[in-house]
């Protein structure tokens, strides 16, 4: 069984009953149940109201109690099943409301849980409110890694408190394939804000000489990279959010709210204008001189690390490790089709010696770009999601544009905004665009040949098969990609190993 844990704590008042409602929302996922249990009186419905209505992000929802209908269900962001077991008659009847059914899609929040006590899970969370003087306590136990959860958001509510943010809404944003998740900060003046919530994990297991992938791909683990990327930008120019507050130890950041609009439209077709401004805002960073120590806070230097050929060859891993075995069926990649894989990627990687270097953000894709439009030049794209950025090939970031994975770029566009791309560079000094031709093609390759496998492992290790809907169009650039000369004997080792770019 699961080890337990609790807490404990005192909301004073009905608005922090409310408040903490809200914050709840955060921290649970679908597969929990929660019990609410306590005193008459104490705010187990007001609690479970507050709940629903930040979880739908409609402070006018209807929440009607589920006393004589037993569960009111609701479908929002996570399915929630609303049961109310005061009139049930035998536990048993559990069975018969679909319950299981529920826990399965979404979260079950269960008031009088104790008419059901045996039934309900084993690992639910219990939450007991009672009456404490003029205000209630509350005391929450359950499963260590869910109590953990609920932790983490009262943590982030003593931050909010902390830097002068105390009674303002939290409403999930967005939770993408990292470690991260972010919410909108709302003041009760209307005005919005973002909070990253970064926790510090362990290291993974080693994946290349006793070292985990993070460390090996050079990816961020705290949030001193973020600062710095972010001040250097804003130095530039460039639109990237401030920070606000930030706690390194914890791994919290409150920053600026740089808009909701993106640059493509609503069918998710890029729109040119968009792009042509944010391919302005790429070729000013590439212009500009290159910075590699850049101060985050009073007492860190952050030292911006290489895009290094073991970096680039433990990306392109992720093609033959997770992708090829799942487009087969399960049948391993042999020993020798990996050897020949890595040594075509030495090669490749030795053709970039003398490419052209500067900071790369790494994700220089529609996801992060944010259209401001009443803002103007550089200004009208905000930069988000920079913590990984390295210095490398200036092409990667170009190709991370021009084949957004989330996006179909059509050729005739994708053409244009490169020549766009390539006219700037020549105007502000010497660009050689041969060299960044070949450069572009690797760089193009190397990523496609990242997400491929990236998608699976999303799928297969993390639970998250949504991002396979990306598949095809990571393939199709990677075929488009693959006629370059410079990438023949990878093109030739890909038809060998079977991958006709169809998933």
């Amino acid at each position: 069984m699961m080890a337990e844990a609790s807490l404990t704590l005192t909301l004073s008042s009905e608005a922090e009953t409310i408040r903490f409602g809200e914050d709840l929302v955060l921290a649970l996922k679908a597969g929990d149940c929660l019990a609410l249990s306590g005193d008459l009186g104490a705010g187990k419905s007001t609690l479970a109201r507050a709940f629903l209505r930040a979880l739908a992000d409609d402070p006018d929802l209807e929440v009607p109690s589920p006393t004589f209908t037993l569960v009111q269900s609701y479908d929002l962001r996570i399915p929630v099943a609303h049961f109310d077991l005061y009139r049930l008659a035998d536990g048993s009847e559990l069975d018969e409301l679909g319950f299981d059914e529920a826990l399965g899609d979404g979260i079950c929040l269960v008031e009088w849980p104790e008419m059901a006590e045996t039934e309900l899970p084993a690992d639910r969370i219990r939450l007991t409110l009672t009456h404490d003087g003029d205000g209630r306590r509350a005391q929450i136990a359950g499963p260590q890694p869910v109590v953990a959860r609920i932790r983490r958001v009262l943590e982030i509510r003593a931050f909010l408190n902390a830097h002068g943010f105390a009674g303002a809404s939290r409403r999930f944003l967005t939770g993408d394939a990292s470690l991260r998740a972010y919410e909108t900060i709302t003041r009760e003046t209307g005005e919005a804000f973002v909070l990253m919530d970064w926790p510090l994990r362990p290291d993974g297991p080693p994946v290349l000489d006793g070292k985990p992938y993070p460390k090996v791909a050079h990816l961020a683990e705290t949030a001193h990279p973020f600062v710095a990327i972010a001040d250097h930008l804003l130095g530039l120019g460039l639109a990237a959010p401030k920070v606000l507050a930030v706690d390194y130890a914890q791994g919290i950041l409150l920053i600026e709210h740089l808009g909701s609009e993106g640059v493509v439209d609503e069918a998710g077709a890029p729109i040119p204008e968009r792009y042509r401004a944010s391919l302005d805002c790429l070729a000013h960073l590439h212009g500009s001189p290159l910075v590699r120590d850049l101060p985050a806070g009073p007492d860190h230097i952050h030292h911006v690390p290489d895009f290094d050929p073991v970096a680039m060859k433990i990306e392109t891993r992720l093609l033959v490790d997770w992708y090829l075995p799942w487009k087969r069926g399960g049948a391993p990649v042999t020993e020798a089709e990996k050897e020949a894989y890595a040594t075509i990627w030495d090669g490749l990687i030795a053709e970039l010696a003398d490419a052209e270097r500067h900071l790369l953000l790494r994700d220089y894709h529609s996801p992060n770009l944010i259209w401001r439009a009443d803002r103007e030049g550089l200004q009208r794209v905000g930069l988000i999601d920079f913590q990984d950025a390295m210095i490398g090939p200036t092409a990667y970031d170009l190709a991370s544009l021009l084949q957004d994975a989330r996006v179909t770029i059509p050729p005739d566009l994708g053409q244009d905004l490169y020549a766009r791309y390539a006219a700037l560079r020549r105007a502000q000094g010497p660009f050689d665009p041969e060299r960044f031709g070949t450069a572009f093609a690797i760089m193009a390759a190397q990523r496609n040949c990242k997400l491929a496998g990236l998608w699976v492992r999303l799928k297969q290790r993390d639970g998250k098969p949504g991002y396979l809907q990306h598949m095809p169009r990571t393939l199709g650039y990677l075929d488009q990609t693959l006629r370059h000369p410079v990438l023949a004997q990878l093109s030739q080792w890909m038809a060998e190993a079977g991958i006709d770019f169809s998933v």
